[in-house]
């Protein structure tokens, strides 16, 4: 059963809606959009997307190199808004 975050976040994964959660990220991933990318780390936790992002940085693709810069950015820009949310509850 897909997960109902992926219905907020169409057309990521067209050629197969019942692809895994790791293909939907990766894809995310490809796509960086910091919005999308806040929704999936809040879903699947930070740590999930940083070892998907991991995984694809393995592939040496023009895909990976392109993503490269915005996505480690936003990474870092969540990781910095996630602790500081831990520090004021």
């Amino acid at each position: 059963m897909m997960n109902p975050i992926w219905q907020r976040h169409p057309g990521l994964v067209w050629s197969n809606p019942a692809a895994d959660d790791s293909v939907y990220i990766r894809a995310a991933l490809l796509k960086p959009r910091f919005s999308r990318l806040l929704d999936i780390a809040v879903e699947f936790g930070l740590e999930r997307v940083s070892h998907e992002w991991a995984e694809l940085r393995r592939d040496d693709s023009r895909e990976v190199a392109r993503a490269r810069e915005p996505v480690e950015r936003i990474l870092t820009h969540i990781e910095q808004g996630f602790t500081l949310a831990a520090t004021r509850n």
